[in-house]
């Protein structure tokens, strides 16, 4: 085996003192472990945004966390880089990068159909984009300038992991503002679907400010 001839050519001069094999039982238990990772992440991630925001939110921002999840995996397939448990560490990574862009986008969208009401969805949600995309954009430029640092002068240890993390870097920025928004327009979000709590809150003045 090749083992084997490894350790006849150099057992002269090196001393084999642990020799360890990862086989396909294991390696396909680490696989299991890290998917049902990704799976329960996402589900307490919708359960959390379904209660804090409306249903059409929480479906939307799940879907284009998956989006980002499946792109990675494609990435991961097509350079050819191995799969292990550092890949589901940059998986997790992007899954909390792109959930957190969506809630931002999210949030102002939520802010706009309070305050015009009668403005159309589409609409309201380029108004919302525009309105975020300087965050979104500067965010991912400055987390991709420490990724590359990291690539060029990390090591081989973590490549890999970075290599993936600017992929998912750039598939969480362009399903932020390209998928997540859309997806609402998909599900019929009207300003009415805002809860009776939001829609009081909306109707009520502003606080002045204290002398």
């Amino acid at each position: 085996s090749a083992v084997a001839k490894v350790r006849s050519a150099l057992e002269t001069d090196y001393e084999f003192r642990r020799i360890e094999v990862v086989g396909p039982t294991v390696s396909s238990e680490l696989a299991f472990n890290g998917t049902m990772g990704v799976l329960a992440s996402l589900l307490a991630m919708l359960v959390y945004i379904w209660i804090r925001f409306e249903w059409q939110f929480g479906l939307g921002a799940i879907i284009s966390t998956f989006h980002d999840v499946i792109l990675m995996i494609g990435f991961y397939v097509v350079a050819g880089i191995e799969f292990n448990l550092t890949s589901i560490a940059a998986i997790l990574t992007i899954v909390g990068y792109s959930i957190n862009d969506t809630v931002v986008v999210y949030d102002r969208v939520r802010e706009n159909l309070r305050r015009y009401k009668r403005m159309p969805i589409a609409e309201l949600l380029d108004l919302s984009m525009n309105q975020t995309l300087a965050r979104t954009v500067l965010t991912g430029v400055t987390t991709l300038f420490a990724l590359a640092a990291l690539s060029i002068w990390g090591g081989e240890v973590i490549q890999s992991f970075t290599i993936a993390m600017i992929f998912g870097i750039l598939a969480g920025t362009y399903s932020s503002i390209f998928v997540a928004g859309p997806l609402l327009i998909l599900f019929k979000l009207r300003p009415g679907a805002l809860s009776p709590e939001e829609a009081a809150a909306a109707k009520e003045p502003p606080a002045q400010q204290a002398l």
